[in-house]
């Protein structure tokens, strides 16, 4: 009886695992995600982040790494994202995206959201060291490189881009910011107004896109 009962207890056991667990075609219903690197940055800037996703699920061919070309304005680059997202979309079927975006990817995909009609076709949002409302290190390219020229603080892109509503839509936005940032001066420039703002500790700019802990809650946020 006692080995009868233990054989019971061990395929319930087994059981709830099997109902707990999620299936392939439930992860594949998950919004496809769309990653935006930032300046001097790359689509391989998302390799560690896009293999934990994997490893927590998500398909291979729901996660869709941008690049650009930094020299262009981030309006251009809005308007290159606004074209990935409809590509992504006729591939997927999916009706929306979700977009992660570090540093500078915050500030087109941003535009793309507010300017382009991004809020109709994304879910939701995730900015890690964002400078959305800019941070003075710009001198140091702004003078060559209109998208960093964008950056500052007092540029009549980020006036256009954070006049009226900072997160408009039914796009759901979270941000995440560091008091250790280098490169975001000052490190409150990423909050949003209207947008779930959380500090992850003493994390340098860079290591915001390879931090397990950051790479946590950011999954955690696009499954709630």
């Amino acid at each position: 009886m006692r080995k009868s009962a233990g054989l019971l207890s061990s395929l319930c056991a087994v059981l709830a695992m099997v109902v707990v667990a999620p299936s392939p075609a439930q992860a594949a219903e998950r919004d496809p995600v769309i990653f935006v690197h930032g300046y001097k940055g790359g689509a391989w800037n998302w390799n560690d982040m896009i293999a934990d996703f994997k490893a927590d699920g998500w398909s291979g061919g729901r996660l869709f790494a941008m690049s650009y070309d930094i020299t262009k304005s981030n309006k251009t680059i809005a308007a290159q994202l606004r074209t990935l997202v409809d590509s992504v979309r006729a591939q997927t079927g999916a009706a929306k995206v979700d977009i992660v975006a570090h540093s500078m990817g915050s500030l087109n995909s941003r535009w793309y959201l507010k300017f382009l009609g991004g809020t109709s076709y994304v879910d939701q949002w995730v900015s890690l060291g964002g400078p959305n409302h800019g941070t003075n290190l710009t001198p140091i390219c702004s003078w060559l490189i209109t998208s960093c020229a964008e950056m500052a603080p007092d540029s009549s892109f980020l006036h256009d881009l954070n006049a009226g509503d900072e997160t408009p839509g039914g796009v759901r936005y979270q941000t995440y910011w560091s008091h250790c940032d280098e490169f975001i001066n000052p490190d409150e420039s990423t909050i949003l107004s209207g947008a779930t703002n959380t500090n992850v500790g003493c994390i340098e700019h860079a290591w915001l896109l390879v931090s397990d802990p950051v790479s946590v809650k950011v999954r955690t946020f696009l499954k709630s």
